[in-house]
């Protein structure tokens, strides 16, 4: 699986970056304002071109030279910016011309040694002559757009995908790669050290240890599997400063690189909002899932204790009720190496196909029993269906009104699926198409 490059918008303030951001994402995610400096915490969002999938980050105005709290915090983020990113977008402001600025900035950017574009922003007309002072900049042939009107903003994608790099190898062939993510300092990086019997990764009672997704590769009985520790996830109110931020950024690209998650929990604490948070952000992704209750070395419990736990879990996440839950304790060692007989389960769950002349006579099972709610003048009938993918599995049901069959039925015909084929930590995709094969 691919990694998802970042591309990062950079330059002084109110030039226009936060527009640009919304522009190109299509979505007023970023807020706006004439006032230098309303960018303050980062935005980031996956955006596609082309078919290229790449993450865009919007960062604060730079303010080179001032002490001043916030400026000195914008310029410590946007360094962290620059240092994550595959590709640079210098935005200039060619309205109110080439600015000291802009060069000295430029000159952060040659010294960081990343691919850049120069973007001449606020140029309403490209044929006019406002933005060509830009080509002083020396750094080639100025993109010039305009993020209020679109101007040039398909000439920009172009040029963006054109320069991000070649999409990186993971350099182990078919490896798993299963990221360990979950709130931080709930034991993921001592999780890993005790399955690897070995201490490769730094382990520290303070929260936040780990800023990095960090891939180490590892064996087992004969398979090559490559465990990724991801930085905890914090609420987004926490997230206040451009480190935190970028660990976020990284825990999402590695949840995107993953073919399974195994999402860490505190026993103690039991299931956060946070928690649950991520794990749909995983399930969403449609990632294989394992949840890990570790710590239960220091839970009070007895025979029924496991039990309700994930009675709890579920009560909360329905879709958890098909993950399998796993009680370990990193410090004593209870229950670890079993993940990975649970890991090859779920992995093989993921890649179950089941012959179309099951499924249809599973649906046909199902309709037997209950068929969908009619709408008033529409006869809804489901005639067939055919598994389409795995990996995550996707079963197609076709009919006559697939836009009137409503949610609670959907969900029969996926608990109905799930009882005759599991598909056990993974999550299970239903897609309803017209006969004629229109979604």
């Amino acid at each position: 699986m691919s990694d998802i490059p970042v591309v990062a918008l950079v330059g002084r303030p109110n030039v226009g970056k936060s527009a640009l951001f919304n522009r190109i994402i299509g979505d007023d995610t970023a807020i706006v304002s004439d006032e230098a400096g309303t960018t303050r915490d980062r935005h980031f969002a996956l955006t596609q071109w082309n078919g290229r999938d790449f993450w865009l980050v919007d960062t604060g105005g730079l303010v080179e030279d001032s002490d001043l709290p916030m400026d000195v915090a914008i310029k410590r983020q946007v360094k962290e910016a620059i240092a994550e990113a595959d590709l640079l977008l210098l935005t200039v402001d060619a309205k109110a011309g080439l600015h000291p600025s802009d060069a000295r900035i430029a000159d952060l950017i040659r010294h960081a040694r990343k691919p850049w574009l120069l973007v001449a922003n606020k140029v309403d007309d490209p044929k006019s002559a406002d933005w060509f002072e830009f080509f002083n900049l020396g750094a080639g042939d100025p993109v010039p757009v305009s993020a209020g009107n679109g101007k040039n903003s398909g000439d920009l994608l172009d040029a963006i995908v054109s320069a991000l790099p070649s999409t990186p190898s993971d350099g182990v062939p078919d490896a798993v790669r299963v990221a360990v993510i979950g709130r931080p300092n709930v034991g993921k990086s001592s999780f890993i050290n005790r399955l690897l019997g070995e201490d490769r990764l730094v382990v520290s009672d303070v929260a936040g240890t780990t800023r990095d997704s960090i891939d180490t590769p590892f064996t087992f009985h004969g398979e090559p599997y490559i465990f990724v520790d991801t930085a905890g996830l914090r609420r987004q109110s926490r997230v206040d400063d451009g480190v935190e931020f970028y660990s976020a950024l990284r825990t999402r690209r590695a949840i995107d690189r993953a073919d399974l998650c195994l999402l860490m929990i505190d026993a103690v604490e039991g299931l956060h909002n946070q928690d649950l948070k991520i794990a749909t952000l995983a399930w969403e992704a449609g990632r294989g899932m394992i949840i890990i209750v570790n710590k239960w070395d220091l839970k009070e419990k007895d025979d029924k204790t496991a039990a309700k736990f994930q009675k709890e879990c579920v009560e909360k996440a329905p879709y958890l009720a098909h993950v399998p839950f796993l009680f370990t304790s990193a410090l004593t060692g209870q229950r670890v190496t079993k993940v990975l007989e649970v890991i090859r389960e779920v992995r093989a769950e993921r890649a179950k196909r089941v012959p179309t002349s099951d499924v249809n006579e599973g649906l046909h099972t199902l309709l037997a029993r209950r068929q969908p709610p009619q709408a008033a003048g529409n006869e809804v009938k489901l005639n067939y269906a055919t598994q389409v993918e795995t990996a995550p599995p996707t079963i197609v049901v076709f009919g006559n009104h697939p836009e009137l069959v409503q949610e609670h039925y959907i969900r029969y015909l996926h608990n109905g699926f799930r009882e005759m084929w599991g598909f056990t930590g993974n999550p299970l995709r239903i897609i309803l198409k017209r006969k004629n094969g229109r979604e």
